[in-house]
């Protein structure tokens, strides 16, 4: 007997043929949420908008304005007017891949309650 010339081959096999096109699918759609997840910038801004960061979804600086009035802060509250940007750019770059990876957990064991509600990590 000759093996088949297709690893997969699911002649005569509906079912079989019907699962695999789903996890075909099921893996494009993972593998274009990987592309979109790398591609997360948050933002955050701070002293009145004065200062504004973005960070990559791993908490990378990807951008940094600074208004020249924010200058009149002073160095220890530029310094902290900084961070607290960075903060929040890092929380909002978390929520957008959080909610983008969502869909993709819901109803599982990575989603505690079943609603949506426990966030993937």
């Amino acid at each position: 007997m000759t093996p088949p010339t297709e690893p997969f081959s699911t002649a005569g096999d509906p079912e079989l043929g019907r699962l695999l096109k789903d996890f075909q699918q099921e893996l494009t759609a993972i593998e274009g949420l990987r592309d979109r997840i790398t591609s997360v910038v948050g933002r955050g801004e701070a002293a009145e908008g004065r200062v504004v960061v973005q960070v990559t979804q791993t908490g990378a600086l990807a951008g940094l304005s600074i208004d020249p009035r924010a200058m009149r802060l002073g160095s220890d509250q530029l310094a902290a007017a900084i961070m607290e940007a960075a903060g929040r750019a890092a929380r909002a770059a978390e929520q957008e891949a959080n909610d983008m990876v969502a869909p993709f957990i819901a109803g599982t064991l990575l989603d505690e309650d079943g609603t949506g509600g426990t966030r993937w990590r």
